[in-house]
């Protein structure tokens, strides 16, 4: 099929390899506009030939499509959209315009978790079984046909969003999203109803609520500091600055909620209600490190108190 694949970073890279490998016509690569920094599809596109269309807005505020943009992608004569690692909003006219239409990379098990911070949510909510979902996107978010779920995925009580999606969905999500296309080629798709049931959406991590709150138990900060991990960063407040949390795990052990009990090369260890929140390392003012230099570097020490972020 001929193909357009809009996204960024690895994952959509290595989406852009298996399906060249396949065989499929890849006739354009639509990947963000250059910052300075690399971005792996683009990278990818350049060194296998694809054409690289590097566009971060295909549509206005108002939600009216960008003439130039659709003029542009109408000339690729495009038999299926891929979008993998896809950020940015495309409109109708992009999405429906294929024959095949589009098919969407999205990290959960549709319908549970809809929306754009579906891994963090799966990790603060606790939920203890994660998978990937292809699905055609229509007008609503995270709503259409599915095409292809993988699931089995098990969230321990250490993951963090990182290592949820690098270790864990990130290779499955690549293979759902060629199987996709694969059963979209040879006419055998199901484009299975999502069960509205079922549905449930989460809006956007914010400041709000990736601020620590100690009169929660431990088990719910540990999971609100893993879910914000590695970004935005869940907070607590030090001598008045806020500290962000990384790297944190649940250990036995008690103390007054705030008091840090523990210092050492493990991490700093903060008394919760029901145990000890384990961090390994922090962001203050200085950038990421681990927590024992952070905490020798601003002169912290075992039973100095903490508050709310």
């Amino acid at each position: 099929m001929r193909i357009a694949l809009f996204g960024q970073a690895p994952l959509a890279a290595d989406v852009l390899d298996r399906l060249l490998a396949d065989g499929h016509d890849l006739v354009a690569v639509y990947a963000p506009p250059d910052t300075g920094r690399p971005d792996a599809l683009a990278e990818r596109a350049e060194a296998v030939g694809v054409r690289l269309i590097r566009r971060r807005y295909f549509q206005k505020k108002s939600g009216e499509p960008i003439p130039a943009a659709i003029d542009e992608y109408r000339e690729l004569n495009v038999e299926l959209n891929v979008l993998a690692s896809m950020t940015s909003f495309l409109p109708g006219a992009i999405t429906d315009a294929p024959p095949h239409k589009s098919v969407c990379f999205h990290p959960s098990l549709l319908p549970r978790f809809r929306g754009g911070n579906a891994m963090q949510w799966q990790i603060i909510l606790g939920e203890r079984e994660s998978g990937v979902t292809v699905f055609v996107p229509d007008e609503g978010v995270d709503t259409g046909p599915v095409v292809v779920q993988k699931g089995g995925v098990t969230i321990e009580n250490t993951d963090t969003t990182g290592s949820l999606f690098f270790k864990k969905l990130y290779p499955l999500g690549v293979d759902a999203v060629v199987d996709a296309v694969a059963l979209i080629a040879n006419g055998s798709a199901p484009f299975a109803a999502q069960d509205e049931s079922l549905a449930t959406h989460q809006g956007l991590v914010d400041q709000a609520l990736a601020a620590v709150r100690l009169d929660r138990g431990v088990e719910a900060i540990s999971r609100v500091v893993r879910g914000c991990d590695p970004q935005p960063g869940a907070y607590i407040t030090v001598r008045g600055e806020k500290v962000r949390l990384y790297d944190a795990s649940v250990v036995e052990g008690d103390g007054d909620p705030g008091t840090i009990v523990s210092l050492d090369a493990s991490g700093v260890g903060i008394a919760m209600a029901g145990g000890i929140l384990l961090c390994g390392r922090v962001r203050g003012d200085a950038g990421k490190e681990p927590a024992q230099e952070w905490a020798a570097r601003v002169g912290i020490s075992v039973g100095e108190v903490v508050a709310d972020g």
